[in-house]
């Protein structure tokens, strides 16, 4: 099904269709889109657009789709704004090609970030400053073109917002000198105070500004257990004794912090949209950490409410849901409500693809390929692509972007991406 697949050395990168360059990123109006129950619907709903459009008439069978405001046609209506390539695949709509982008896209492994870090020695300080924030982002955008670009900033940030002020040492990582153990504890935390926040919804807006409509501008957020495991914990940890012992024996306390947690985190995306975020992924960064029966009671329903928070607002945007280790989790990830399951690169992607049913799905490349010879990154790229099939997918890595990863490797594995073309879906015949 799709072009390029073949041999090493990808065709050139065709010129878009004209109508990309007119891709608005605009916000997305609510409650202009409904996705068909399942991926083959959703393909007929294409087929049957383009033959309308051609002057055949519509299939009797899919009729009744006209209810919805907005189809899952290949092109939209001539009053409704093109969307970017990525948000249009989170949300399982047909595109071109794979939009490609990189967890940790921006960071340690390009040099451009390292001379900026010695300038400004502080993360914080980097991840705090509204003209760093943007211009650390635009790196890798600059660089590579990817199609999703995420903005610079760290799970932890949002923090101090709701009472619980960090660190990050060098060496140590984020460090929480206040963790929260016991009942007393809970007087710290207070609702989301975005005034404390200026610098996300102000880089997020220039961001949307020096992007256009080349990318989709993303923001991120942590989920609530993963969060919760450094309000606990005091930073970050191997074997989350503290936090699961809490569990066992403090269960109304450890509740009460993720519910004040997930309350913010859902207010925390809202922000990031009305900002500019086109796109939102929540990392549940150690929901892997969890049994599947503890994930069920202590992660899921916490990111269940951000899900359903961010849907009464901004029911339009696509949320994606990643979890480093979740092998065991998928068709659990699968029922919190989001559009889009990010899968860690332990996953094969067409297994994958099936246990999250009707989903899309980003991802997989393994981290580490990118250490490897250039023929290498284009054919794990050029296989994850395949398995992952020419609807709903986002190619991205497994997990983040190692340090000391090859720049022209990551380049590599964008130019592949772009190389790559989807066939243009056919037309139903009865």
């Amino acid at each position: 099904f799709l072009r390029g697949l073949v041999d090493f050395s990808p065709p050139i990168d065709p010129q878009p269709p004209p109508m990309a360059t007119s891709v608005s990123c605009a916000p997305r109006a609510a409650a202009v889109w409904a996705r068909p129950r399942s991926l083959s619907a959703r393909r007929a709903l294409v087929a049957d657009a383009r033959a309308v459009k051609n002057g055949a008439p519509r299939s009797p069978g899919l009729a009744r789709r006209r209810s919805s405001p907005v189809s899952a046609m290949a092109e939209p209506a001539a009053d409704e704004p093109f969307e970017p390539r990525l948000v249009r695949a989170a949300k399982g709509l047909p595109v071109d090609r794979p939009p490609a982008w990189m967890m940790r896209q921006a960071g340690r492994y390009m040099k451009e970030y390292r001379d900026l870090a010695v300038k400004y020695p502080s993360f914080r300080q980097r991840s705090e400053t509204t003209d760093l924030i943007t211009e650390i982002t635009l790196q890798p955008w600059r660089a590579f073109q990817p199609d999703g670009v995420i903005l610079f900033s760290d799970i932890l940030t949002p923090l101090p917002a709701i009472g619980i002020p960090f660190e990050i040492d060098d060496y140590k990582g984020p460090i929480l000198d206040q963790p929260i153990r016991d009942a007393e504890g809970l007087k710290m935390l207070h609702a989301l105070d975005l005034d404390m926040l200026p610098f996300v919804g102000e880089a997020l807006r220039d961001l949307r500004k020096e992007v256009g409509n080349s990318a989709a501008v993303l923001g991120f957020v942590g989920a609530p257990w993963t969060l919760a495991t450094y309000i606990v914990e005091g930073g970050s940890s191997s074997t989350y004794k503290t936090i699961k012992s809490m569990a066992m024996m403090q269960p109304k306390v450890l509740h009460s912090i993720l519910d004040a947690v997930a309350e913010a985190v859902g207010d925390y995306v809202g922000f990031q949209i009305d900002a500019g975020a086109q796109c939102v992924q929540i990392f549940d960064s150690w929901g892997g950490q969890l049994p599947p029966a503890m994930w069920d009671v202590w992660s899921k329903p916490y990111i269940m409410k951000v899900v359903n928070k961010v849907r009464k607002a901004h029911p339009g945007v696509p949320l994606t849901l990643y979890a480093n280790g979740s092998g065991g989790l998928l068709e659990r990830m699968a029922t919190t409500g989001v559009d889009c399951i990010g899968l860690d690169w332990t996953i094969d992607m067409e297994d994958g693809r099936r246990r999250v049913g009707d989903l899309s799905v980003q991802g997989n490349v393994d981290p580490a390929v990118l250490f490897a010879p250039p023929e290498a990154v284009e054919q794990a790229v050029k296989d994850v692509v395949a398995k992952a099939g020419p609807t709903g997918h986002i190619l991205n890595l497994g997990h983040g972007v190692l340090v000391g990863t090859p720049e022209e490797n990551v380049k590599v594995f964008f130019d592949t991406a772009k190389s790559l073309t989807y066939p243009e879906p056919k037309t139903l015949t009865m």
